[in-house]
């Protein structure tokens, strides 16, 4: 019911392991995403009702529907919830993620043409690891982000691949460069959900591929091209595209 919605955000707050050090690092490369289309969607918001000062961590429904209050009860849970919690802006963005689950359940017109929920990448983020800090970079407590501008973040390319087992497949230790196929038969945009990872830990290279078994697993086809033994190319692609096809992957396993 939309009474719950409220209370479902607040009760998502209350279970998060804010010291999780170890979350925070295991989910490095999807916090980062997923801070950064945090950023996108509520730069669009910001741009939208003329709050780029406010922005990047803001109550969004304050400027939408500032007639909109929180419940006094659930008000009152929420700060209990927050106590002790740092920095400030990690406060105001919980606080603005449960009035705007207000804001929802009150059922108003919202514009269609605006980023969606712009709260739930950063929900999703804080449930892998807890919160963050800002100085001169985001730090993560794992990667750090430049902040950027508002105008910066609203030409990011959007992530809206937000399932937890396609964020549990982006990620893993070390540095990571995607391809996908792009031979004949393989267009990159339209193919099938076929993905290679080239990842360097420790100063070892592993070649994997994300199969069908929805895992990664290893591979030689980057080598063997490489080598001149397969005719099928591959091209560097990013990790929000990369994101997408194993979306595709999880979807038709369903």
């Amino acid at each position: 019911m939309a009474d719950d919605l409220p209370l479902r955000v607040l009760e998502r707050l209350r279970a998060i392991d804010w010291s999780d050090d170890s979350a925070a690092y295991e989910h490095a490369n999807s916090r980062a995403l997923l801070m950064r289309e945090y950023l996108r969607r509520a730069a669009g918001w910001a741009r939208a009702y003329r709050a780029e000062e406010s922005w990047p961590f803001f109550d969004i429904a304050e400027h939408v529907a500032p007639e909109v209050r929180t419940p006094s009860d659930v008000a009152v849970e929420l700060e209990a919830v927050l106590t002790g919690l740092a920095p400030s802006s990690l406060r105001k963005t919980c606080r603005g993620a449960v009035r705007w689950a207000v804001l929802r359940g009150a059922g108003g017109e919202l514009s269609g043409d605006l980023p969606d929920d712009p709260y739930e990448p950063l929900l999703l983020m804080y449930e892998r690891g807890g919160g963050y800090f800002v100085e001169e970079f985001i730090d993560l407590n794992g990667a750090m982000l430049r902040l950027g501008t508002v105008e910066s973040n609203l030409s990011a390319r959007p992530f809206r691949t937000l399932g937890p087992a396609t964020l549990d497949a982006l990620d893993a230790e070390g540095e990571i460069t995607y391809f996908a196929k792009t031979g004949e038969g393989h267009p990159q945009a339209s193919g099938p959900p076929c993905i290679v990872r080239r990842r360097v830990d420790d100063g070892r290279t592993y070649d994997e591929a994300f199969t069908r078994s929805l895992r990664w697993e290893p591979t030689d086809c980057l080598r063997l091209y490489e080598l001149g033994h397969d005719e099928i190319d591959h091209a560097g692609i990013t990790e929000v595209e990369a994101a997408a096809f194993i979306e595709l992957a999880v979807v038709g396993a369903a």
